[in-house]
């Protein structure tokens, strides 16, 4: 079987949740893709503090809605002051009005994007995502 090639569209991506085994499962997910530049971060303001470290922001961010501190919508307005230019998936485990709220805001705000899912994140799922990118 051929290797998978979203590695070379996609070289890194943070993800920031606030459950460790969610952030775990995720990067397991995106090393059996071949991404193995992954961030991690347990809420929006660590997230903030990691991506200011970094040399160069990360092409895809996966991000939680609700969390500690500051949540995923705080999180998007914060990336949008900075104009990220990646794209952004979110993820909640819970209610699918709050994911739609979050994403209209986040598109509001001219994020790119790419889609809102509830918890787990299916493999298949990200592989799509990854692909469409």
């Amino acid at each position: 079987m051929a290797p998978h090639t979203s590695h070379k569209l996609i070289p890194s991506v943070m993800v920031v949740d606030d459950d460790a085994f969610s952030r775990d499962v995720l990067q397991e997910m995106l090393a059996a893709q071949g991404i193995l530049d992954v961030q991690t971060a347990d809420n929006g303001r660590s997230a903030l503090r990691v991506l200011e470290a970094m040399a160069t922001p990360p092409d895809l961010l996966i991000c939680d809605v609700f969390m500690p501190d500051m949540d995923g919508i705080e999180f998007m307005s914060e990336l949008a002051q900075r104009q990220y230019r990646g794209d952004v998936v979110l993820v909640t485990g819970v209610d699918v009005e709050t994911l739609s709220l979050a994403r209209e805001i986040a598109a509001g705000q001219g994020l790119r994007l790419l889609g809102s899912f509830t918890k787990p994140l299916h493999r298949e799922v990200l592989a799509q995502l990854l692909a469409t990118r």
